[in-house]
C-alpha cells in the first residue's frame, strides 16, 4: 500500500492497513520539519510529478494507493489520479467532511487565501491566523490588522508584518486550551481553512462562544474517482476493490 499522508487520516490509514496485514509505505511531502513517525515504512519528498509517481508505483509494485492528504493538497491529489490511471493502480481518496456553520457562528466564506486576506475584519483584538506556515503570505499586506499566527514550524518564507505574534505548536488542541488562548490574547477574529475533522475544530467552538467572526477558506473541488469519508470506509473499499487477501 502507498498512503499519501501528512494528515491525521494518513496516520490512521497506515495503522488500519497495517493491522489488516498490509505492507504500508506512507509518503510525506516534506514541508513539515517535525512530524510523527507513521507505522510501517515512510518516505519523504516529492515524486517528480505524474510521471515520477507512475514510475514509483510500477517499480514498487504498489497494489493500492490511498490518498489521505490534507483536503487542500490539490496538486498531489490530481497527480495521484493521473499516475494511477497511467499504470492501472487502484486509488481511494479519503476526504473528511468539511465543517459547516452552526447556530451562533459568524462565518465569512472566502474562495481562496487572497480573498480571505481581504475579508479579515479590523477588530480590537488580533486576528488568529491558522492556515499553515506556507500559506500566510497574502495576509502580510494587511497592515491595519494585528496577527496571532499558530503553525507547527516557523513560517516559510518569514512573515513580513510589523505586528505579529508567532506560536509554534502542534495539535490537536483541546477546547479548554483554545478558550484560554482566545481569552488570553483577546482574539478579535479567526481565519482558518475548512479542513474538517475533529483535530482542529475546537477553535471554531471557542470563536462561536465569544461571538468572534470567522473567515473560512473554502475547499478546492473534490477529487474524481472513489471517495470515502473515513479510514474504516477506505479499508472496506479496499476489500471491495482488490480483496485484501489478494494484495500480499
Amino acid at each position: 500500500m502507498l498512503i499519501l499522508g501528512g494528515s491525521s487520516d494518513g496516520f490512521a490509514a497506515a495503522e488500519a492497513f497495517l493491522a489488516a496485514g498490509c505492507e504500508v509505505i506512507t509518503s510525506f511531502a516534506g514541508r513539515t520539519e517535525t512530524r510523527r513517525a507513521p507505522v510501517g515504512f515512510a518516505r519523504v519528498g516529492g515524486f517528480g510529478g505524474v510521471s515520477g509517481l507512475a514510475a514509483y508505483l510500477a517499480v514498487e509494485d504498489i497494489a493500492l494507493v490511498v490518498d489521505a492528504t490534507h483536503p487542500f493538497a490539490a496538486i498531489i491529489t490530481r497527480n495521484a489520479a493521473a499516475a494511477c490511471a497511467e499504470v492501472g493502480a487502484p486509488l481511494i481518496h479519503v476526504v473528511r467532511p468539511p465543517w459547516t456553520p452552526e447556530p451562533g457562528d459568524d462565518w465569512r466564506v472566502a474562495a481562496d487565501l487572497d480573498s480571505a486576506a481581504r475579508m479579515v475584519p479590523v477588530t480590537d483584538g488580533p486576528c488568529f491566523l491558522t492556515v499553515g506556515r506556507m500559506k500566510i503570505g497574502p495576509f502580510a499586506t494587511r497592515r491595519d490588522v494585528r496577527f496571532l499566527i499558530r503553525t507547527v514550524d516557523p513560517p516559510s518564507p518569514p512573515f513580513d508584518h510589523p505586528d505579529t505574534l508567532l506560536i509554534n505548536d502542534r495539535g490537536p488542541f483541546s477546547l479548554d486550551a483554545e478558550r484560554a488562548l482566545f481569552d488570553e490574547h483577546r482574539i478579535g477574529c479567526l481565519v482558518t481553512a475548512n479542513s474538517g475533522g475533529g483535530a482542529a475544530a475546537a477553535k471554531l467552538v471557542a470563536a462561536r462562544e465569544r461571538g468572534v467572526p470567522v473567515v473560512v477558506v473554502d475547499r478546492p473541488p473534490p477529487p474524481q474517482g472513489r471517495v470515502v469519508a473515513t479510514v474504516p470506509e477506505a479499508v472496506a473499499a479496499a476489500e471491495e476493490m482488490i480483496g485484501l487477501s489478494m494484495a500480499w
